[in-house]
């Protein structure tokens, strides 16, 4: 609970956070950095804590059904084995919760077209040769849907998912003027010193760019990547500035304020590129050395067991959105 003051009378509001992950594809760690971790902490502050696998976006992308379906369970894996627990916060697919697609249809007769229009993301990919699709151009409308579903007040995202959430806030305010207050109006919360991870070419890590260093990769597969980081044409010995290093600012991730700052000082007395990495490498396999052993015994099955115990308890949650949504709009 948060407890704020206001005249001089305490005011309880429930704080609920929701967070999506696109099953697209084997997980890196800017995905671990900049979202699992930060995402993870809030099962342990928040009351109710939401974490939803969205496979119906990534319908928008990924139509073969069995790289769909192997993704869909290594992100619930990957999500155990890094600390997710079900003791203290649900997990499901979206596909499991059909009232998500009938909350979007109703939400898409107010979305203004215009604001769907300016969907940066809805570019971007544009711009990397998705296809046009009617599905990719009302995602934003989807993602509305799943976070009103839920009354969520909190959705932390990275800055490239910011204008999404203003979108559904967006939505519900419009929503509530014309039907009545029914939806809750969320906020993004984006951390700052995470929001975007570099990739081993030094632009933003994502599978779209092939820079990415695998989350739960095999230890050659994890070498390959960090070894192949790109760095400047700097003398082996020759000072190194940490703050446009590729290597450093990814090393920097795993580490302490205090040990990054012993770090760069190695970096600016002339710490060789080859060495840097391999401490990079050591860094790495020792940060998640007991996340990858338990990644290794975990099964499809532990998979659904999360998954199907989270279905019943966000279906419960959303038939009573969706029975309050109906009633509104004269649909009951």
């Amino acid at each position: 609970m948060v407890r704020q003051a206001h005249h001089d009378k305490l005011l309880f509001i429930t704080m609920r956070v929701l967070s999506g992950m696109q099953p697209s594809g084997q997980l890196h760690i800017g995905n671990y950095f900049g979202s699992m971790r930060p995402n993870l902490e809030w099962q342990d502050k928040a009351e109710q804590a939401f974490y939803f696998v969205a496979d119906l976006h990534a319908l928008t992308t990924v139509q073969d059904k069995d790289v769909l379906r192997k993704a869909r369970i290594d992100i619930i894996l990957d999500y155990l084995a890094c600390g997710f627990d079900p003791a203290k916060a649900i997990m499901f697919y979206q596909s499991h919760i059909p009232e998500h697609a009938e909350l979007m249809w109703i939400l898409s007769s107010l979305m203004p077209m215009g604001l769907l229009e300016r969907a940066v993301s809805y570019k971007d990919k544009l711009s990397k040769g998705i296809s046009p699709t009617v599905g990719l151009f009302t995602y934003p409308v989807l993602m509305a849907a799943d976070i009103l579903m839920y009354d969520a007040n909190i959705v932390p995202v990275g800055k490239d998912q910011k204008q999404h959430v203003e979108f559904a806030r967006d939505i519900a305010i419009k929503f509530n003027n014309v039907y009545g207050d029914i939806l809750v109006i969320p906020e993004p919360q984006i951390r700052e010193d995470v929001a975007v991870v570099p990739g081993t070419n030094g632009q933003k890590m994502s599978k779209s760019y092939g820079n990415t260093i695998p989350l739960f990769g095999s230890e050659s597969e994890i070498k390959k990547a960090i070894m192949g980081i790109e760095t400047d044409s700097k003398g082996m010995n020759d000072p190194k500035d940490p703050d446009t290093c590729t290597v450093y600012k990814i090393h920097k991730l795993f580490l302490s304020e205090d040990e990054a700052t012993i770090l760069a000082a190695e970096y600016n007395n002339g710490l060789p590129y080859g060495e840097a990495k391999k401490k990079l490498m050591q860094t790495y396999m020792d940060y998640f050395h007991s996340m990858r052993q338990k990644r290794e015994k975990l099964t499809e099955a532990n998979a659904k067991e999360v998954t199907d115990a989270g279905a019943k308890r966000a279906k419960s949650l959303a038939v009573g959105t969706m029975a309050k949504v109906r009633a509104a709009v004269g649909l009951l």
